[in-house]
C-alpha cells in the first residue's frame, strides 16, 4: 500500500486510496461548498450557504453565490486565497461557478464547483 508523502492529505471520496497536493485542496472546496451550515451536528458552523439561492434567478443569485462561496473558503480552507469566482449557467440552465484562486506558493489554479 502507498502511504501519502505530504502533511495535507485525506481519504479519497471517489475510489480507492487517499488524495494530496492540489487534489487535497480542490476535494476540501467540494466538501465545503456543497455542505450546508448546521449539516454536521459536532461542527455546526462548517459549510455554506451556496443551497439557499440554487432557485434564484441567476442575475439575482450571483452576487449571493460569490459572497457565500468567498465567505466559506476564506473561513475554512487557509491553504488558498479567491481570486475571482464566476458565475454562470450551462446550456441545461443549471449553474456553474468557476473559482480562481492562489496557492500558498504563488500559484494560479482554478477549479469548476457545482453547487
Amino acid at each position: 500500500m502507498n502511504f501519502p508523502k505530504t502533511q495535507h492529505w485525506q481519504p479519497a471520496l471517489e475510489g480507492d486510496g487517499f488524495v494530496e497536493g492540489l487534489a487535497d485542496i480542490q476535494q476540501c472546496i467540494g466538501n465545503i461548498l456543497s455542505t450546508p451550515i448546521g449539516a454536521q451536528p459536532m461542527r455546526p458552523d462548517f459549510g455554506s450557504n451556496l443551497h439557499q439561492y440554487i432557485d434564484w434567478p441567476i442575475d439575482r443569485a450571483r452576487p449571493h453565490l460569490v459572497r457565500e462561496t468567498v465567505d466559506a473558503i476564506r473561513t475554512w480552507e487557509k491553504r488558498i486565497t479567491v481570486t475571482r469566482v464566476a458565475v454562470e449557467q450551462d446550456a441545461s440552465a443549471k449553474i456553474l461557478m468557476t473559482l480562481f484562486f492562489k496557492l500558498a506558493n504563488g500559484i494560479e489554479q482554478n477549479m469548476e464547483v457545482r453547487p
